[in-house]
């Protein structure tokens, strides 16, 4: 499975724990919703420092958001 597509299926996943719209989700990050939109479906290249402001809006750390990727096979 594609990195981008597991980090979005993360995000969203923990959104979701978390009960967060994605334009929440977006507000929370500073973030536009339809860029939120296209890194949960895997369409963005999340760059490094969105991805932070991210992980900070879930409420989580780098080590626990990537310690439970959906599919730790990376093609």
């Amino acid at each position: 499975m594609d990195i981008k597509i597991q980090v979005g299926l993360r995000i969203k996943e923990l959104r979701k724990e978390l009960g967060l719209t994605q334009e929440a989700l977006a507000f929370k990050a500073d973030m536009d919703k339809t860029y939120v939109n296209e890194v949960e479906n895997g369409k963005r290249n999340v760059s490094l420092i969105n991805l932070e402001k991210l992980i900070l809006a879930l409420n989580v750390n780098f080590e626990e958001f990537f310690k439970h990727l959906p599919n730790k096979n990376i093609n």
